[in-house]
């Protein structure tokens, strides 16, 4: 972020007790219920200065389905692939085999994609 008056980049800290290196969302996601967090922003260049705290008031949490997680895990490490492979010839053998790979699955109902 650039600082509002003077449009040098600003520092942004959270703390107090947390060391310089933390970002905001491990801080969030690191602290406990109802517990306070502050995060400044100063430019150093003119003098700007803001605080802002924040204040977790509940934190939910769910066990998950495990088939999900893996799903969601493996898109994950298929899109890295994808996204590191440069040649598009590779990218559309890989669409096309998929593509083959969706119609002849057993296991896929189409009964949520048809209209009545």
């Amino acid at each position: 972020m650039d600082c509002p008056a003077c449009g040098s980049p600003v520092t942004l800290e959270v703390g107090p007790d947390r060391p310089l290196s933390t970002s905001v969302s491990d801080a969030v996601l690191a602290a406990e219920e109802d517990e306070q967090i502050e995060v400044t922003r100063d430019c150093w260049n003119c003098g700007w200065h803001e605080t802002r705290a924040l204040r977790v008031a509940s934190i939910d949490t769910t066990a998950g389905d495990e088939t999900a997680v893996k799903r969601a895990a493996l898109i994950d490490e298929i899109t890295d692939e994808l996204a590191a492979t440069g040649s598009v010839d590779t990218l559309e053998e890989t669409l096309a085999a998929i593509c083959r790979q969706r119609e002849i699955d057993p296991a896929r109902t189409d009964t949520d994609d048809e209209t009545e």
